[in-house]
């Protein structure tokens, strides 16, 4: 990763303002001195999403999500922090110094460039012996396919001879090493056999990235060798489960969705029809790394897998992991066809069309797979069957939208809707869902069951909080408090360099801190410590009295902290625990004023 100074760094945060900067990808409305928006990292139906300008950062009350300008870059577009601050940096007309490589760094990215451009050369290679009379067979298993010369043309299409070397020797013939040909996943190198091809006698489909550079490549046998489909294996520049096959022409379609396919065929002969909206993944099961990568470009996203029982079982796998980034995702049915292949050439592309505009909601076709489990003509499986529904139907925390599904849901199933939604609420009560948190006037949620640490944790994120939003507490407070009291390791790291801004500069800088910390994990939660939620008290007397016993929750958690981990020989430390419990008593009969 390039090196970047604090300076440098800070500079370019400081020139992007938070709120111009995600306005761009959110619609945010103001509300106080904060502005709020739908959440891009899950989904949900009433903004959590706040975006703050005198903080500078983000924090999503629903599901986590945190940071300052330079981790929403790197989680909404999948940037690097050397990429997010490139961008920025461009953004707001900073010139980044030239960065000193090392030795390391340079010969990584000369091999990645080495590993594309032979990735390049195979391609122009496939492409010209499928139109060569070496490629007949291939060229008329595409044509069998009723693809046009365009269409293969357009997707890079080609063909690996039948000989087994053959690219080893032209690769060769072009200048590269065994070693570096090795690692481009194209060649195998075996001492007794010399150099031959991963790929031969196959239809070859070319993998680009989302800059239209080749990185992988799959071929299909042509004959009845096996594997039947074959792909590169991961590279350094291809990784399967981050990339999409088709992607680098559907990011730019137009229409408001994203059809994901199982194979290469389907996503070309759906392009071919004119749905330029298609992608397919890897040969493998869809992935958190393509759900965020799918996130960039939409927010719909159409399952169109083949209709047999391993496409129904790839759609209940994808549905969640779609949902947890909050895309929105619709089941098209292709019966009595297997896959959009089939169904194109059998009915036409208005017919898959109609198909679209009825895709099914992908709740209601999780229920309606879950039905096939049950025998809905015998009451106790049918019971079992609504207890089943009712308890999925809990998995929507808001009230409206969760009453929208258990209205469509009794609908269809010709039941109650009141009925449902007493069971619905039954199954909640008994697993703690339905039941509201008592919320205490400090603001901190006292559930049944909550660990004193969670406890302890809330009381500290509070704090810095409070601290943050109204600096003059610091000198209020700071001769009974110091960041040794924030027990918790990331807490107290995060409190000594709050104090240390205060100390130095006589005003905090939050937005800062967070780019101290290198991972995005650890940028998360240093974001959520400067945004736990303070519950509204009517009064300032209450809201004196909230601070107040925040305070001395956590002196008194700092005090048994030290004493349980005291050496016996350790006077200093026991002196100091003596002062700490006489400023704790001093701390109990004192009246903290928040003007």
């Amino acid at each position: 990763m390039p090196y970047f100074s604090d300076e440098i760094i800070e500079e370019v945060r400081s020139r992007n303002d938070i709120v111009d900067v995600i306005s761009q990808y959110v619609r945010l409305t103001k509300k106080g001195s904060t502005y709020f928006g739908l959440c891009p990292f899950h989904n949900e139906k009433t903004g959590s999403f706040s975006v703050s300008p005198n903080k500078q950062m983000y924090y999503c009350f629903g599901c986590g999500a945190g940071g300052n300008v330079f981790t929403f870059l790197m989680e909404y577009e999948n940037f690097t922090f050397g990429e997010a601050m490139e961008e920025l940096a461009q953004r707001a007309g900073v010139e980044l110094p030239k960065q000193e490589f090392s030795a390391a760094q340079r010969q990584e990215a000369d091999k990645r460039q080495r590993l594309l451009e032979i990735n390049k050369e195979a391609a122009k290679y496939f492409y010209v012996l499928l139109r060569s009379e070496r490629g007949k067979r291939a060229k008329e298993y595409f044509k069998k396919r009723e693809l046009s010369d365009e269409t293969m043309k357009k997707f890079g299409l080609g063909y690996s001879d039948q000989y087994s070397d053959d690219l080893y020797r032209y690769l060769r013939s072009k200048g590269y090493e065994d070693e570096i040909l090795k690692e481009s996943g194209l060649v195998t190198i075996d001492e007794r056999r010399g150099g031959y091809d991963k790929f031969w006698n196959r239809a070859m489909f070319p993998i680009m990235d989302v800059h239209n550079k080749v990185i992988g490549f799959g071929g299909r046998v042509m004959g009845d060798g096996e594997p039947k489909y074959l792909n590169s294996p991961e590279t350094k520049i291809f990784d399967k489960s981050r990339n999409l096959y088709g992607l680098n022409i559907a990011r730019t379609t137009k229409k408001p969705q994203l059809l994901l396919c199982e194979g290469y065929m389907d996503v070309i002969a759906l392009h071919q029809a004119g749905f330029d909206n298609a992608v397919a993944s890897l040969g493998t099961s869809l992935t958190s790394g393509h759900a965020n990568l799918l996130k960039r470009y939409t927010k719909e996203v159409y399952l169109t897998y083949d209709s047999d029982g391993a496409g129904v079982k790839a759609a209940l796998r994808a549905i969640p992991i779609l949902k947890e980034v909050g895309i929105t995702t619709k089941i098209v049915n292709m019966r009595p066809y297997k896959d959009p292949d089939e169904f194109i050439k059998a009915l036409g592309a208005e017919a898959y069309q109609e198909r679209i505009d009825q895709a099914e909601n992908s709740f209601m076709f999780e229920i309606r797979i879950l039905e096939q489990q049950y025998d809905m003509k015998d009451p106790e499986s049918k019971t079992a069957f609504f207890n089943e529904v009712a308890k999925k139907l809990l998995g929507f925390r808001e009230e409206l939208e969760r009453d929208n599904y258990i209205e469509a849901v009794a609908a269809k199933y010709q039941t109650g809707f009141e009925k449902l939604r007493s069971l619905v609420n039954h199954f909640g009560t008994m697993g703690g869902i339905a039941r509201e948190p008592v919320k205490l006037k400090s603001g901190i949620n006292e559930k049944k069951g909550l660990k004193k640490d969670d406890g302890m944790k809330q009381s500290q994120k509070l704090l810095l909080t409070w601290l943050i939003e109204n600096t003059t507490l610091f000198q209020k407070i700071k001769q009974y408090i110091a960041p040794e009291d924030f027990t918790e390791e990331i807490y107290h790291q995060v409190a000594t360099i709050l104090f240390e801004q205060y100390e130095h500069t006589g005003t905090v800088n939050p937005a800062k801190i967070v780019s101290m910390f290198q991972n995005e994990e650890e940028q998360r939660e240093v974001a959520g410590l400067f945004n736990a939620t303070i519950h509204s008290v009517e009064t300032k007397e209450d809201r004196e009295k909230a601070l107040k016993e925040t305070i001395v929750r956590i002196k008194q958690n700092s005090i048994n902290h030290q004493s349980d981990h005291l050496e016996p020989t350790d006077m200093a430390g026991l002196q100091k625990l003596i002062a700490d419990k006489r400023a704790l008593e001093q701390l109990e009969r004192l009246h903290i004023s928040i003007d």
